[in-house]
């Protein structure tokens, strides 16, 4: 696979900037693409919009940060999104037990990683037979200095807003839980937030084959019992219409 272009984040105070030209719609963040990663530019995320909506719609990320004997170190966590300005953080929580989170506070060069979904593409779409197989897929890389949440009611604030956005139905009944055990089970977690300051997407949706065999990809994807693979047509239905 190639690589991703690099869209760094400028966090100095900005005026609204236009996502797209002749369009209204304010970005949450100015992005540039001097940077000497390569990515082909049918493939490069340029919209931050895009890119922040795919991140919350796709919010289970791997966090990597480094030792200090430099080995990396990578945690499996669920984020929300909060946005600042022209800037936003990444907020999860650690088991107090997984001590990464020692690595957290002060660290400028942390990544989170976002990339679902992808599919396996088949050479049997194209109209030549001299090709070979693929991989569609959408990744985000997010870098950015990790901050940790101390405070035991932010910490509570940070679990409560999680069980909000991934179960509102089940929020009344956790919000009747006894207090003792809320508070057990927030002192047994540490909460954090990664302040953005870089941002690379790439979206590989076979933009640069022919449309007919673009839409015979989505036909057998829609039809693929894996969501996953389901989810890569409704993304490329997106961009082909």
């Amino acid at each position: 696979m190639k690589g991703m272009q690099r869209i760094t984040i400028n966090l100095l105070p900005l005026p609204p900037v236009l996502c797209m030209p002749g369009t209204s719609r304010p970005c949450f963040f100015k992005t540039t693409t001097d940077t000497p990663v390569y990515i082909p530019a049918i493939n490069r995320m340029n919209d931050p919009e895009e890119i922040l909506s795919f991140i919350e719609r796709f919010s289970f990320g791997t966090i990597i940060s480094a030792a200090a004997d430099g080995l990396p170190t990578a945690t499996h966590l669920p984020f929300l999104v909060e946005r600042q300005g022209t800037s936003f953080d990444l907020i999860s929580h650690f088991a107090k037990t997984n001590p990464q989170w020692k690595e957290i506070a002060h660290n400028k060069k942390i990544l989170v990683i976002f990339q679902e979904p992808h599919a396996y593409i088949s050479p049997v779409h194209y109209e030549k037979a001299l090709n070979v197989p693929t991989w569609n897929y959408i990744a985000v890389h997010v870098y950015g200095e990790g901050m940790l949440i101390r405070e035991q009611d932010q910490t509570r604030a940070v679990l409560d807003r999680t069980v909000e956005h991934y179960e509102s139905a089940y929020k009344p009944q956790y919000d009747r839980l006894p207090e003792d055990f809320k508070l057990k089970m927030s002192q047994g977690v540490v909460a954090f937030k990664i302040r953005a300051t870089a941002i690379e997407g790439k979206k590989k949706l076979s933009q640069n084959k022919t449309k007919s065999e673009q839409e015979k990809i989505i036909r057998t994807l829609s039809q693929s019992k894996s969501g996953s693979e389901q989810y890569i047509a409704e993304y490329m239905q997106r961009h082909l219409s």
